[in-house]
């Protein structure tokens, strides 16, 4: 018999806390809403767990890529975040949002929270729990700043920080990543020889040919003919011609990549060079070309030392290298410039690169696909998920919801043409809704007793109570059902007392064979004969134990551990 496997998990004070969260209903805001009225962008001003939860029964499913930049836990001085809990305290705040985030994305997703060195390690064992270890896909290195005069002087007290972690999961057991190659910053000294009189429309002929799958023998006499005209020569004399010096040499290597190449030892380019050769004489030229069993076409050298155990024989053109895969360590990204100051309104450093996000999106998604991000803070996200036609859903709590969310994606909405807009081709388009969660359903008297709020209208009172006991809010035509749950089964909410006229009037005029229904009522009459279809609750007494309510709010409470209060000191 084998021993149960043990599974490793993270202790901590209030991790086991139930929240019993009110799925509050979204109040649409139209005069702050902009734009494209039909537009299903979604910016939503409240605490974001509550406003998670509000989205959780219409949104399940749906997200395809969710990127959230959660508060550090590093005591900047932000006016809009409080960014100093305590580890515990922290962690618990994650995981009740982590655990919603986690339902409302779709079959194939990915999810990508960036953080850094401070609380990495303690975030990717709740992602661990939550989200699984066999999802997990990467820790991705991000250079996030400049090695400046200020950094480096206190580089002797404390390794300066140059980097951020980003952790990545997945849903599919393979994850495909879109990500675009990354042009190299320095050359490879093998790359000496350059073809003289090869222009670009040749290089744009032989680039045609080589994406080809299969090769034929007219491709190799069109490059053949080519190659009839070029001639080999160090690209150090070229430099030399044009009086370029070798210490500024690389924007011109980099600029005539196209033109320059090297040659490699290929045993198997070596056999079917050297069996063209002895079927005729090619000595007239420098460079030939040759089609593989495989139909592939390669180019090769003449005149290469048929005595040497490895020659130089096969020809590639460097700027087929000058771009790589990127790899978990992106160092890429321009972190400097303008990232303080975007129209008129002041963003601290902890402001994402538009690249960065690009790059993260464009990774896992296509037009249309919904990104999600929970800590919007400042708009970043959305201004880049918006530019790169995604639909969208952001979530920001805070004055700063108005005054630097909205205020930018207005902007993004117009065409503005700050970051990657030039990049992406950016003209403006499209809009958001802009919504507010509506208050508690049920809230204290003066007594101190739970009652309906009297905010509420009855459609209000309608699309909350579907929510609280999971039903889909329709409006049918007949004002009776107010929404289901299945195919068969209804919901009623009212608040008119229920009478037995009533209840049978319900059965026998409203309800189909086989339908069932809940009746939500404030009050009913205690002798109701009710049938096997009807389910009946009084509200509010009977919903009371399901959430919290009267509750705007689930942020945790401030500490500051004796650790951190010493490091501040030093």
């Amino acid at each position: 018999m084998s021993t149960p496997r043990t599974k490793l998990e993270l202790t901590r004070p209030w991790k086991h806390t139930d929240y019993k969260l009110e799925p509050r209903i979204l109040i649409h805001k139209s005069d702050l809403s902009y734009g494209d009225p039909k537009s299903e962008n979604l910016l939503i001003h409240w605490d974001n767990l509550l406003a998670l939860k509000a989205l959780e029964q219409e949104y399940a499913g749906k997200i395809k890529c969710i990127y959230i930049d959660p508060p550090y836990n590093i005591e900047v001085a932000n006016p809009h975040y409080q960014d100093w809990y305590e580890h515990s305290e922290r962690l618990t705040l994650m995981y009740q949002r982590l655990l919603i985030l986690r339902n409302l994305l779709s079959k194939q997703w990915a999810f990508f929270v960036q953080i850094d060195d401070w609380e990495w390690a303690y975030l990717k064992i709740i992602m661990d729990e939550i989200f699984w270890r066999d999802n997990f896909v990467n820790c991705i290195t991000v250079k996030m700043s400049e090695a400046s005069w200020v950094k480096m002087s206190h580089a002797s007290k404390r390794l300066p920080k140059m980097k951020e972690y980003i952790l990545l999961y997945k849903k599919e057991e393979q994850l495909n990543l879109d990500i675009d190659k990354v042009q190299i910053d320095w050359w490879n000294p093998e790359y000496k020889t350059f073809l003289e009189n090869f222009t670009k429309e040749d290089k744009k002929i032989i680039d045609d040919i080589l994406s080809k799958e299969i090769c034929n023998e007219k491709d190799s006499d069109l490059v053949d003919k080519i190659f009839s005209k070029v001639s080999l020569i160090s690209i150090f004399d070229k430099m030399k011609t044009l009086g370029i010096d070798e210490k500024n040499s690389l924007e011109w290597k980099l600029d005539n990549a196209r033109r320059i190449t090297q040659f490699v030892w290929s045993s198997s380019v070596k056999k079917y060079a050297e069996i063209r050769l002895w079927k005729q004489n090619y000595w007239i030229q420098e460079v030939w070309s040759v089609i593989s069993p495989k139909w592939l076409l390669y180019f090769f050298k003449v005149n290469f030392d048929k005595d040497s155990k490895q020659p130089r024989v096969q020809m590639i053109f460097a700027d087929h290298n000058l771009f790589q895969h990127p790899w978990d360590l992106w160092l890429d990204i321009k972190t400097t410039g303008g990232v303080w100051w975007e129209w008129w309104v002041l963003f601290p450093n902890s402001k994402k690169p538009e690249k960065l996000i690009q790059k993260i999106i464009q990774s896992v998604t296509k037009p249309g696909d919904f990104v999600l991000d929970s800590f919007l803070w400042s708009w970043t996200t959305s201004a880049v998920a918006h530019k790169m036609w995604r639909k969208w859903i952001w979530i920001e709590l805070g004055d700063h919801a108005y005054t630097h969310c909205k205020a930018r994606l207005d902007k993004v909405v117009d065409g503005e043409q700050g970051w990657i807009s030039k990049l992406v081709e950016w003209k403006g388009w499209g809009g958001y809704k802009f919504y507010e969660l509506w208050p508690s359903v049920l809230i204290k008297d003066t007594y101190g007793n739970y009652i309906i709020n009297p905010e509420f209208d009855p459609v209000n009172l309608i699309q909350s109570l579907c929510k609280i006991e999971n039903f889909t809010y329709k409006a049918y035509l007949d004002n009776i059902k107010h929404g289901y749950s299945t195919e068969k089964d209804f919901i009623h909410v009212t608040t008119r007392h229920i009478t037995q006229d009533i209840m049978n009037d319900i059965v026998n005029n409203s309800l189909k064979q086989w339908e069932t229904m809940l009746i939500v009522a404030k009050t009913f009459a205690s002798d109701l004969d009710i049938p096997d279809s009807i389910q009946i609750k009084k509200i509010p007494p009977e919903i009371l134990g399901k959430c919290e309510y009267n509750k705007n709010s689930y942020s945790l409470p401030i500490m500051v551990p004796i650790s951190r209060q010493v490091y501040k000191k030093e």
